[in-house]
């Protein structure tokens, strides 16, 4: 059966739900993080783990997750999986404790790095090879919109009803991504490679293993800043709890921009348009450094922040499924794991910059060094000898 069409299909759109669902579940914490440290008495960086433990629940589940659903078809798998992430949000909404939080987290981490993996390959299944990475920004266009509205909804929500009732309207949406799943994948679907082909010898491929290093630190950069957003507008900047919502929502706006853009570039310019875009990254932290007391400026710059931010990762997806094409599903998987494993340790490192007295300014320049690393690394896998599955820059 050949389920490719010349327009975007309608499963897209299922999957760009879930992806919702899911990225408000992940980046809402951010807006939410003041009022969990003070709620369950522990301290700003001891809250901040929250995103650090999803993180690493994403790096480190999503392999033996994508094992487990390998010899499923793409509707049962993705099905389950979101499953699985209405009971985390459900253990969050729930959460006595501090403790139960964290292991609500992380159970809803599981989902996520399985699920956008399995979903990206499904996406460029869909369509033609030409449009491949678009239809990966589509997809993740209903993480980007995650921030636009999910975010900013769920710190209002948390703001005025308690961080609780957030999780609970997450669980909520989680229901509504599962329904749509179940209606709009196609029950036949099967992936090319994901039963036999390579499996995890791909692993041991070079060039795979940096597209992937090239992931954690050109994606993860932007979280040992952006985890604790909220508190650095707020003390550094001088903006409310008010007004730090609507620069998040401001953020996202720039998330969605920037993705679809980024999905464009990507397609037509692979090699050059990562450069462009991780040098303006890396120029943009260092610039949020210097503005901070300058309102009007910090406003500017979180748009086209996040507009840097994501305009990366439809390239970084498409890098590494070059690599990994007789392993789609697995490539992608292991892909999303970077994702997240680099957004792990830039949390950490932003947690423990902080606690050793750091100023909470001097996190977009350590953003900003870790972008700078990844410009290394991909200078670094351009000047090596392109494998066979790549395509020109």
């Amino acid at each position: 059966m050949n389920t490719r069409s010349t327009a975007f299909p309608l499963p897209l759109l299922a999957l760009a739900l879930a992806a919702f669902a899911i990225g408000t579940t992940e980046f809402v914490i951010v807006g939410l993080l003041p009022a969990v440290a003070a709620d369950t008495g522990v301290t700003l960086p001891s809250a901040g783990l929250l995103v650090t433990g999803y993180a690493l629940g994403v790096a480190l589940g999503a392999p033996p997750l994508a094992a487990l659903t390998a010899r499923a078809t793409p509707y049962r798998a993705l099905s389950a999986l979101m499953v699985l992430f209405i009971v985390g949000n459900l253990m969050c909404a729930l959460a006595p404790d501090y403790g139960w939080l964290m292991a609500g987290r992380i159970v809803a981490s599981l989902t996520h790095g399985a699920f956008f993996g399995l979903g990206a390959t499904v996406a460029a299944a869909l369509v033609e090879p030409q449009r491949r990475s678009a239809a990966i920004a589509l997809m993740f266009s209903g993480l980007t919109l995650a921030n636009v509205l999910g975010v900013p909804a769920g710190a209002w929500i948390g703001q005025y009803a308690g961080w609780r009732a957030t999780f609970w309207c997450v669980s909520g949406l989680g229901v509504v991504a599962l329904a749509a799943l179940l209606v709009l994948v196609p029950r036949s679907l099967q992936l090319h490679g994901s039963r036999g082909g390579a499996g995890w010898r791909i692993v041991l491929r070079p060039r795979l293993l940096g597209a992937l290093g090239l992931t954690a630190l050109g994606f993860g950069g932007i979280f040992t800043t952006l985890t604790f957003l909220s508190p650095l507008l707020q003390t550094e900047a001088g903006f409310s709890a008010a007004q730090v919502n609507a620069l998040l929502l401001l953020f996202g706006l720039g998330l969605t921009v920037g993705n679809m853009l980024g999905g464009w570039a990507a397609d037509r310019w692979p090699g050059r348009s990562m450069f462009a875009v991780l040098g303006t990254l890396a120029a943009l932290q260092v610039a949020l450094h210097f503005v901070l007391a300058l309102p009007v400026l910090v406003t500017a710059g979180i748009f086209l922040w996040g507009m840097a931010a994501f305009a990366t990762a439809p390239g970084l997806q498409s890098r590494v499924l070059d690599e990994a094409a007789d392993a789609p599903a697995l490539g992608s998987t292991l892909n999303i794991a970077a994702f997240n494993l680099g957004n792990a340790v830039a949390a950490w490192i932003g947690a423990r910059a902080i606690d050793a007295g750091m100023p909470m300014s001097g996190l977009p320049l350590l953003s900003a060094a870790l972008t700078g690393a990844a410009l290394v690394l991909l200078f670094g896998l351009s000047v090596r000898t392109a494998s066979p599955n790549a395509r020109p820059a």
